[in-house]
């Protein structure tokens, strides 16, 4: 399945191991993947919806595995477990257990010490996530869900991750995105805290 493996602007390219870990047999291009991502991924957000998620079960490994297995595991056989492989992005993936473990410690502390704002610490925990890129695909997505979960636990809003720019224009919203993530690379957060909410 070749348009499986490549991958588009921004996005991870699979190895073909990790490519024959796909669950629908009926897909046959980029945009059929896409579909049955999304379809799985509203499923995965109506769950979260639904219930109470409390600090201590969130910033957990436990639950990451969890939210990314909920939110891609009809399409993915590998959904929930961490890659095995190195990417043009993230940290090596023998890295990764230990990478998790720092952010989550350090997402505890900043928490527990009010070090940020609820929108700055969510976007700090979604940035760093989307950096150790801990599985093969839906790094971002999973990122995003997850500090969406994190500023609402911690009093605020659910962000909107550029919507309205997509409304325009999804490659230029896409591309600010990437770029934003890449100013915080560099130490800028203030450009992805204002995608987050734009």
């Amino acid at each position: 399945m070749h348009f499986l493996v490549g991958g588009g602007a921004g996005q991870t390219p699979l190895d073909p191991d990790e490519a024959e870990g796909l669950i629908p047999s009926w897909l046959s291009t980029r945009g059929d993947l896409d579909r049955a991502e999304q379809e799985n991924i509203l499923r995965a957000e109506s769950w979260t919806r639904g219930r109470r998620v409390r600090l201590p079960e969130l910033i957990a490994e436990s639950f990451i595995r969890h939210l990314h297995r909920r939110m891609f595991g009809e399409v993915w056989r590998w959904a929930g477990s961490y890659r095995t492989s190195n990417k043009n992005i993230g940290v090596d993936y023998w890295r990764i257990a230990e990478e998790i473990g720092q952010l989550l410690g350090n997402t505890l502390y900043w928490v527990e010490n009010e070090v940020y704002e609820p929108d700055e610490l969510a976007v700090r925990f979604h940035h760093r996530l989307v950096a150790i890129h801990p599985f093969p695909n839906g790094n971002g997505r999973l990122a995003r869900t997850g500090a969406d979960l994190l500023v609402e636990v911690l009093g605020g809003e659910r962000f909107t991750w550029g919507v309205s720019l997509a409304a325009k224009d999804a490659t230029a919203a896409r591309r600010m995105y990437i770029e934003a993530l890449q100013a915080a690379d560099g130490g800028e957060i203030a450009s992805l805290l204002a995608f987050a909410r734009s």
